[in-house]
């Protein structure tokens, strides 16, 4: 590998790939945290140049932490369909971007072509795109999945309603929850947040939404955000959930801390499968986003973008229902500002759809980042220009238990207005049905009135 090249008259020569990918970054605080970025606007070009030189092999094959070190990056490789990618092993990075970008190729050939990249190799392509680029090219891809509904269709676009109480208080979060089916949210799911991380708690919640759920015949899923053990041993008690959720990382340290791994997940799966009102296949989902490693000291001097690539490596292994990407809610130490949060969503958006996930993004933030509502409208409309899967739909757009800003009921109902796009084939047909939206999909005179369902 040539990890050196020339410009304006200076040789720029790079450690390893750990130190290409890094410097070859756009400006993120993290990076400068870690003392990884690049020293100059030039030396980051420069980057760029030697990063676009490399072959899909030279990143494949030299993973930013060994296989034998490290349980994600053998779950990235081992992902891999070796027919596929072998076609495009030799194909330089700079190469693969010009290929993804074309005219010329279609859907079905990203989508197949999905199984022949690593975290790496998404991340590499990302880090030579423009925020141009990053749009265009996810929205070429749309991946489809079913857990109780079917979600991700071309023309669609679906909301995870999430009315989370900050006493667990299920008459509340209900309430929320017809408030937001009101506007047409909730199809993704009905996502809740738990205070509590017990069996009992999780079953109390899922138990609300499934009776509120079934009362009114509403097609979509059902899960509570505890930890994954406690969801497992709270559905096999009998509680109403219909997918498994857990945060997961680019680190096997990451999801140690998290209290995962590859096994865990996989007896997720079967206890979902067996216990579960999903009838699936997807029956599971995972949370993410730029900066989890490295907020715990578990980066491994990997760069945080990289690090949010391999973790979709991770979780493409398992037919995820949903992959919710929720860069700019750890701060300023991961992601600083508007624009590095702008970024770095579309960014994530892009390798996740790259490679294989349905992705779903929530562009939100904390109010000590220096981020603010029209940084966070603007990511909103960027993302869904680039044919984001779905969003998160919270009251007034502010989690009063998780006190973060994310996009609302009404913002997501706006993003369908704004580009033609309709909730998910079943529950859009209930939508028509039930008088809350019209057949070419606006809102009718009913919306926003959660009293409806009290009548």
């Amino acid at each position: 590998m040539k990890l050196k090249t020339t410009l304006n008259g200076h040789t720029y020569e790079f450690k390893n790939i750990i130190d290409v990918m890094s410097k070859s970054n756009e400006p993120k605080s993290a990076d400068r945290y870690q003392g990884m970025q690049a020293e100059s606007v030039t030396e980051r070009i420069a980057a760029k140049i030697v990063l676009s030189h490399l072959t899909v092999a030279d990143l494949t094959e030299n993973p930013t932490i060994p296989y034998e070190k490290d349980e994600v990056t053998r779950v990235n490789i081992d992902g891999l369909s070796l027919p596929i990618y072998r076609k495009f092993a030799g194909m330089k990075i700079g190469e693969l971007r010009e290929w993804i970008l074309s005219h010329k190729t279609k859907e079905a050939d990203l989508i197949r072509a999905s199984r022949a990249f690593t975290g790496e190799v998404v991340a590499a392509v990302a880090k030579i795109c423009s925020a141009y680029d990053l749009v265009y090219g996810a929205n070429k891809i749309h991946h489809v999945t079913r857990c109780r509904t079917e979600i991700g269709q071309k023309g669609t676009l679906s909301v995870r309603a999430q009315t989370n109480s900050p006493t667990d208080d299920v008459k509340s979060i209900v309430a929320g929850i017809m408030e937001a089916v009101s506007y047409g949210s909730g199809d993704a799911c009905f996502g809740i947040n738990p205070v509590e991380n017990s069996a009992d708690g999780t079953t109390r919640i899922a138990e609300g939404l499934f009776e509120f759920m079934t009362k009114n015949s509403i097609p979509t899923q059902i899960t509570v955000l505890s930890h994954i053990t406690t969801q497992m041993k709270a559905m096999k008690q009998g509680a109403p959930l219909s997918m498994l959720f857990n945060s997961i990382g680019g680190t096997q340290a990451c999801n140690e801390d998290f209290g995962i791994n590859k096994e865990l997940i996989q007896e997720a799966y079967q206890v979902a499968s067996e216990y579960g009102n999903g009838t699936g296949p997807n029956l599971l989902y995972f949370e993410t986003g730029q900066g989890s490693e490295v907020s715990i000291g578990a980066d491994c001097g990997v760069d945080e973008m990289t690090l949010e690539a391999r973790t979709y490596g991770f979780a493409r292994y398992f037919n995820p229902f949903i992959v919710n990407n929720v860069t700019g809610f750890i701060g300023p130490e991961t992601i600083y500002d508007g624009k590095e949060m702008i970024r770095g969503n579309l960014e994530d958006h892009f390798m996740g759809k790259l490679i294989g996930l349905p992705m779903g993004i929530a562009p939100c933030y904390t109010a000590h980042a220096k981020i603010d509502q029209e940084d966070q409208e603007m990511a909103t409309m960027l993302l869904a220009l680039a044919g984001a899967n779905y969003y998160m739909g919270v009251p007034t757009g502010d989690d009063v238990m998780l006190s973060y800003q994310d996009t609302s009921f009404h913002d997501d109902a706006t993003m369908r207005e704004l580009l033609g796009k309709k909730p998910a084939p079943e529950f859009f047909k209930w939508c028509i049905d039930r008088g809350i939206l019209d057949e070419d999909g606006s809102l009718t005179d009913m919306a926003g009135d959660g009293s409806i369902f009290l009548r």
